[in-house]
């Protein structure tokens, strides 16, 4: 017998009917992109869109950009044009035909979002249904929010925001309930562009489609799970945000913890949206980090030095950071779930900006086997599977007798490329927002249960109760961390 939280009665309570809720989905017919002059829109949400209408599978859209800058339509149609360079080469005839039309039609609005009835003033010139995709900072959607009127949104409206999704569980409570008195759950779209569709699929087909993992994959046979996120670049312009954020909000709290419950969840019955979002809140409801916080928890933030050549200066001296906000650059958590499948293993959550090597991907560590038979040399480890992140791969180190002395085992790595998405990242998000497929989108209640567990982390961060260690720009990290499965340490200042 399956019995439901008090959480999850509220996110799925049957809301009571008006105008504007939805039986089956309809595409959307339009698109208002707010914050349609910054980076986000021209470097990774419009070349999105744009490999998505190559493919011809959306016709007719009508597209606006919405921004506070006072942009000229030459300024608009350049920004239009450059995104859709690339998409143009292989597109299907009637992706080209969609992506010319698009060039010519798409227009530029200045709009400040946060004004009584502006925003609602703009979507209601646009054919119906219209998806209103929030590029903005989070404290920006917010308000934008805040001024809207259930009445203010035709029917079949929905509505798509960036994360991090609020600033605190507190915060981001507060931020469903506006969204839910404006809109039902399945049409509201928390963005979390960093697992595509593919990705998802890939994860859950290794675990579920063979029964020589499965059985294996609990407490008893896992020593622990690692997941890594380790950039190469640095703040490359982006201090106004990051450094009001820092890695352990911009990276593992948003994006991280989504794929810890994807690789710990239970088999969903079926891959629908109410089923796998079920399974991966499960997980999430059950993660806590362990105290003491000093033991589970480590900060750095990178010194000055040296990235392909190139000069880094120290953390504190890029333009527009602020030494005082005391902004990590490089986070690292130990979460640990309570739950029958995986008590007492570490999920050991990574996230780093200036490091030496670009480094994506979750790494599971098995369990020694409990008796080598004496007469074996050579290489004696756990056995680990990797599974990388864009591009997808899978490659599971394993010892097999070696050639020449058959008593001598060596470690070989079986390794395959797994599907691939025929979509960028941000095509994939926007296709399931233009479809009304929210099956990928982030819950409410999630999102709120990904703040919990780090907000007492954030709060003894604050107070100073963790130290903040320092590595140079270009280093594998501070010295005394271990950076891989294998017990390397880093090279810090």
């Amino acid at each position: 017998m399956t019995t439901q939280t008090s959480d999850e009665q509220h996110v799925h309570a049957p809301r009571p009917a008006r105008e504007g809720a939805p039986g089956s989905p309809q595409s959307v017919k339009s698109l208002l992109i707010l914050g349609a002059s910054g980076d986000l829109t021209g470097r990774l949400l419009f070349p999105g869109l744009a490999r998505l209408l190559a493919t011809g599978r959306h016709q007719g859209l009508t597209i606006v950009g919405a921004g506070h800058e006072d942009w000229t339509a030459e300024q608009w149609s350049t920004r239009v044009h450059d995104a859709t360079d690339d998409a143009l080469e292989d597109s299907t005839p009637e992706g080209r035909a969609e992506l010319e039309r698009i060039r010519k039609e798409s227009r530029y609005r200045q709009l400040d979002v946060t004004a009584p009835g502006a925003l609602a003033s703009a979507i209601a010139e646009l054919p119906a249904p219209v998806a209103v995709y929030f590029a903005l900072p989070p404290q920006i959607s917010q308000r934008a929010c805040e001024v809207l009127d259930p009445r203010d949104l035709p029917e079949g409206t929905r509505l798509a925001l960036e994360k991090p999704f609020g600033s605190s569980a507190e915060s981001a409570a507060a931020l469903n309930e506006t969204l839910r008195a404006l809109l039902p759950e399945q049409q509201i779209h928390r963005v979390d562009h960093f697992l595509g569709k593919g990705t998802v699929l890939n994860i859950l087909g290794l675990r579920f489609a063979n029964n020589f993992l499965e059985p294996i994959w609990n407490r008893d046979h896992i020593d622990k799970v690692e997941i890594f996120f380790d950039e190469d670049l640095a703040l490359e312009g982006r201090a106004g945000y990051y450094d009001r954020a820092g890695a352990l909000r911009d990276m593992i709290q948003s994006h991280l913890l989504h794929i810890m419950a994807i690789l710990a969840m239970d088999a969903p019955a079926r891959l629908d949206e109410r089923d796998l979002r079920d399974a991966i809140s499960s997980v999430l409801r059950a993660a806590h980090v362990e105290g003491p916080l000093e033991e589970t928890t480590r900060r750095a933030r990178y010194a000055s030095g040296t990235i392909a050549g190139r000069a880094i200066p120290d953390y504190t001296a890029e333009e527009g950071v602020d030494p005082s906000h005391g902004t990590e650059t490089l986070a690292e958590i130990t979460v640990s779930l309570a739950s029958w499948r995986w008590s007492g293993v570490p999920f050991i959550l990574r996230s780093g900006k200036a490091l030496g090597m670009r480094r994506k991907e979750a790494i599971i560590t098995f369990k020694p086997v409990p008796h080598l038979p004496e007469g074996f040399a050579g290489v004696d480890e756990p056995n680990r599977l990797r599974i990388g992140f864009g591009p997808d791969v899978l490659q599971l180190d394993v010892d097999v007798n070696g050639p020449g002395d058959v008593m001598t085992l060596n470690r070989v790595t079986l390794d395959a490329d797994l599907s691939e998405a025929d979509l960028l990242p941000y095509g994939e998000v926007l296709e399931g927002i233009l479809n009304g497929d929210p099956l990928l989108s982030v819950r409410g209640d999630t999102a709120e249960s990904c703040w919990r567990v780090v907000d007492p982390v954030l709060a003894a961060w604050a107070a100073g109760e963790v130290p903040m260690d320092t590595y140079l720009a270009g280093s594998a990290g501070p010295s005394g961390w271990a950076t891989s499965a294998s017990g390397e340490d880093g090279t810090g200042a």
